[in-house]
């Protein structure tokens, strides 16, 4: 028997009126992660990207996580205590780099990325001054995914591993200057602390960023005298809010941080450059006028340095004298105590490879998360850094861009 159209538009009302089975969003499956930990090749880098507790943290979650034999020595953590956190030790490093992650400390050579495969997903380092144009070259080649560790941004706008790095190297350099002054260092034999009845021992700080504030702490907090130079209000009114005590801060006027530095027993270089070189603020000749017997612990030579009288140290033979003057010029000061700045790089690493593993993919929080999006040079082979662009002339894409027209 046929229906009239009256009829069939009647039924279909009420099936339309009927309860209906409820329709829920279905959430994002999460995606197991394969993770590759090389042993670092640069000199002096002695750091790991994952500390054993948060590789047990990540096979805990479903992901697999592979170590190079020796990955973690150089801050004291065995093979053993990477296997018993379930990690596979790998003895061929070849077979790490067939991982879809990697995760690095410093940048890869060439080497390594030859071992790289196509579409792969790297974390590491990024060093603008010192990224040859043909690694990137390669890289892209390879249609790798970049994405640098110091240029990821929380939901604050900060980056967290930086300012994590910064904390270390501050109250390091400060430390290493309180070795330094020491008679065992044949420094002049002062104690960089106060004492009742002694004039205290002054510290000068140039950079009032996360490594001035924190060697300004553990100065202060052993009665040390401290003046504080920089060329930013904003931040010396900062530094003083987050140490929680009035110091004496002043803006960079040459004749102001002259005298400062002719009484210091200690100079400490913290400035910082967002992108390049950092700006040489101390002339030679204001270091011949320093104290005889003094210290310069320049932090800021990963990027130049702040001082004319500074050149590249290693942590083997990290000190020279010039014009009488001591000089402590080794980058990458965090490798220094690497145990903690492992656990450091680490206690971000791990809740950051989760919520990659939550979104679904590295792709997808890449689209989703602006902060981590910041960190990504080369996507799918495309260079997305204008910065690097522009110093390598390369030709360079929109990272935004990209993602809307998928």
């Amino acid at each position: 028997m046929s229906l009239s159209g009256d009829a069939l538009k009647s039924l279909a009302l009420q099936a339309s009126l009927s309860p209906q089975e409820e329709m829920l969003e279905t959430s994002q499956k999460n995606q197991n992660l394969y993770i590759g930990i090389p042993k670092e090749t640069e000199l002096q880098e002695q750091r790991v990207a994952l500390v054993p507790g948060s590789v047990s943290f990540l096979v805990a979650n479903g992901h697999r996580v592979v170590v190079e034999t020796g990955a973690g020595e150089n801050a004291n953590f065995s093979d053993s205590d990477y296997s018993e956190s379930g990690a596979e030790i790998i003895y061929d490093t070849k077979q790490i780099y067939k991982a879809d992650i990697i995760l690095k400390v410093s940048p890869p050579n060439d080497k390594e990325i030859a071992l790289m495969k196509h579409k792969q997903i790297l974390f590491s380092a990024l060093q603008i001054t010192a990224q040859p144009a043909n690694t990137l070259k390669k890289l892209m080649a390879k249609k790798i995914t970049a994405i640098a560790w110091d240029y990821i941004e929380d939901k604050s706008g900060s980056f967290p591993l930086v300012r994590s790095m910064g904390e270390i190297a501050g109250t390091s350099s400060f430390l290493i200057a309180a070795e330094l002054m020491s008679n065992a260092n044949n420094g002049k034999g002062l104690m960089m602390g106060g004492v009742a009845g002694i004039t205290p021992p002054e510290l000068v700080i140039i950079g009032a960023g996360t490594v001035g504030q924190f060697a300004a702490s553990a100065a202060l907090a052993l009665g040390v005298s401290v003046k504080v130079f920089d060329n930013s209000l904003f931040k010396l009114r900062r530094l003083q809010n987050e140490i929680g005590q009035k110091v004496f801060t002043s803006v960079i006027q040459p004749k102001v941080l002259e005298k400062a530095l002719m009484r210091c027993d200690v100079a400490i270089g913290a400035l910082s450059a967002p992108h390049g070189r950092t700006p040489c603020i101390v002339s030679e000749e204001v270091i011949k006028k320093m104290k005889s017997g003094s210290v310069i612990v320049d932090v800021s030579i990963d990027k130049g340095g702040c001082f004319e009288t500074s050149k590249i140290t290693t942590h083997q033979k990290p000190t020279f004298t010039k014009h009488e003057v001591i000089h402590y010029c080794v980058p990458n000061i965090g490798s220094r105590v690497s145990r903690t700045a492992s656990f450091s790089l680490s206690n971000i690493f791990s809740p950051l490879l989760i919520e990659i593993s939550e979104t679904g993919g590295c792709e997808k929080l890449i689209q989703y998360s602006k902060g981590f999006r910041h960190g990504v040079y080369i996507y799918n082979g495309t260079l997305t850094s204008s910065i690097l662009g522009k110093a390598f002339n390369i030709p360079y894409k929109n990272l935004d861009l990209l993602i809307s027209a998928l």
